[in-house]
């Protein structure tokens, strides 16, 4: 493998989007300990990245997808140079999959294809919308099609890639429990010993998930004391019992998390949730938070219920399992142990490493 170059080629900045960063970015190091010569090329610049998501500005806007565009065509004229591509996601976020056929059949390039989300449905936040019909969903199985290997986050994403391609491996969304999520590492703040804090961290178009769990709260803020911490980009615009919001921020991301005793991750049961791969929960999981998932998609294989963690669906099996941990401290603690050896075992980098690697052979 010492004479192998990668070409990573993926929407966003280095370090900026959690499924890179948790996909493949904190890999690099290990790639280069392995004298894996590679480089990263985004479609958005860092400026690019910071506008995109901000009310307004659809003229700047333009120009940096433009902009974007140019410098896919001119990086087609620099692949001689690399073993492989790894894609994640996309090559472009608009139109068909130009790019992916230039580079895997005209140019004969080994493309790996990376996705850990149902990305070939449309996604329920954008549903009907112009920005959805221009995502060109139906390129996916195309790209699958062309690819020399497909890298799915899960069962369910693998089932789908196995229609169009044989050669697809299952690379978990991993954790790194070393530097990042380790508790031994960060310290938790407390603001009293008795306040229990139960926990979410997400964007704010996932925040929706947690509409069907306010009434659970609201019931148990009546007989128990706890702190509701929202970790998000933006406020929720519904209200939340005992909220304490806090606004994402990469650099305290840990240390935001820790105050958590209870960490959450409500989902739909859809087609599109049995596409995730868990994140929340892996993350809760590894700093040894207890956690409540709902049973859909890869939270049943990462979760067994009762052990390292606990599977609810309906209103008052949420109830029970946030009533019998608000009033169980030990329960709590023990739980979470046990989150964490599944998390060093199967979802951390250092499990995970010599999988991700053999993507490269």
């Amino acid at each position: 493998m010492h004479s192998l170059s990668v070409l990573f080629l993926c929407p966003y900045p280095f370090d900026e989007a959690p499924s890179q960063r948790f996909r493949f970015e904190q890999y690099f190091d290990i790639l280069q300990n392995e004298n894996i010569r590679f480089d990263q090329a985004p479609f958005l610049s860092k400026k690019a990245w910071n506008s995109l998501y901000k009310d307004g500005k659809s003229l700047q806007k333009a120009w940096h997808i433009l902009i974007g565009f140019i410098q896919r065509f001119r990086l087609l004229f620099k692949l001689s140079r690399y073993t492989y591509v790894f894609i994640h996601r996309e090559a472009s976020p608009l139109g068909p999959p130009i790019f992916e056929w230039i580079i895997a059949r005209l140019l004969g390039k080994k493309v790996i294809y990376d996705f850990d989300d149902a990305i070939w449905l449309e996604d329920p936040s954008e549903k009907g919308s112009l920005r959805a019909k221009i995502k060109w969903k139906q390129k996916v199985k195309r790209i699958c099609q062309w690819s020399y290997k497909v890298s799915c986050g899960n069962q369910y994403l693998a089932d789908f890639a196995q229609h169009h391609n044989a050669r697809v491996f299952i690379n978990p969304t991993t954790i790194d429990t070393s530097q990042m999520h380790n508790p031994d590492v960060f310290e938790a703040p407390r603001q009293t010993k008795s306040t229990v804090v139960i926990g979410w961290t997400g964007t704010h178009s996932t925040l929706p998930y947690l509409k069907p769990i306010v009434p659970v709260l609201e019931e148990l803020a009546t007989s128990h004391q706890f702190v509701t911490r929202i970790i998000a980009n933006r406020a929720p615009n519904f209200d939340i019992p005992n909220l304490e919001f806090v606004h994402w921020n990469k650099k305290t991301e840990i240390a935001d998390l820790m105050p958590i005793d209870i960490g959450i991750m409500p989902l739909t049961d859809d087609i599109w949730s049995k596409g995730k791969c868990g994140f929340k929960a892996l993350q809760y999981m590894a700093l040894k938070k207890s956690t409540i998932a709902s049973p859909v998609g890869v939270n049943k294989t990462i979760i067994s219920d009762a052990k390292n963690g606990f599977l609810c669906h309906t209103h008052s099996e949420w109830k029970q399992a946030l009533t019998t941990l608000l009033s169980n401290q030990q329960l709590r603690e023990s739980v979470g142990e046990e989150a964490r050896k599944t998390i060093l075992a199967e979802y951390s980098v250092k499990s995970n490493t010599q999988n991700f690697l053999s993507l490269f052979s």
